[in-house]
């Protein structure tokens, strides 16, 4: 079943433990970011970033005692649309609630190599995140099966990646 619209939303709305992501690409094409993402590597200046629907949902939801995380999977030297990423979301996401946590691959061999993008909602359902080569979202597909193997690929994720912040505070650039 593919996912999109209230079916989609309502995922996070319902939630009573923890939303968590996987991400792997370097790039995701948005289009809702396509404009600020070429301000971005022009080298102008953008207004700040201060809060959005995803924050507020993001705060509210840790305010209740749920969890919000993802770990991205990332090698050096970041991409254009990591270090962007980097520098205008994640640090406002973490500020609202989110356990944004990074796993660098670049001297070392990836231990979910071949793992796709998701999410899992309350470690109860698994959301497929289906991507074009390029960062373009095709679809999001509710897995039908065994999510045993994405709870095992969360607490790899989890033990082999370290905070955000640690990650840009122990010199590596964004």
């Amino acid at each position: 079943m593919f996912l999109d619209g209230e079916d989609w939303s309502r995922r996070f709305a319902g939630i009573t433990h923890e939303a968590w992501r996987l991400e792997t690409l370097p790039q995701y094409l948005v289009p809702q970011e396509a404009e600020e993402f070429s301000v971005f590597r022009e080298g102008r200046s953008l207004t700040p970033y201060l809060a959005s629907a995803y924050t507020e949902r993001v705060s509210r939801q840790r305010a209740e005692g749920k969890r919000n995380g993802r770990v991205h999977i990332v090698t050096r030297p970041l991409s254009d649309y990591l270090r962007f990423e980097f520098s205008r979301y994640y640090g406002v996401h973490v500020q609202a609630g989110d356990n944004i946590r990074i796993l660098d691959v670049t001297n070392r061999p990836n231990p979910l190599e071949g793992v796709q993008d998701f999410w899992m909602f309350d470690q109860t359902e698994v959301v497929l995140m289906n991507y074009e080569a390029d960062g373009t979202q095709i679809n999001r597909e509710l897995l039908e099966g065994d999510i045993s193997p994405f709870i095992e690929y969360q607490r790899t994720a989890i033990a082999e990646s370290v905070s955000f912040e640690e990650y840009v505070n122990g010199g590596h650039p964004v």
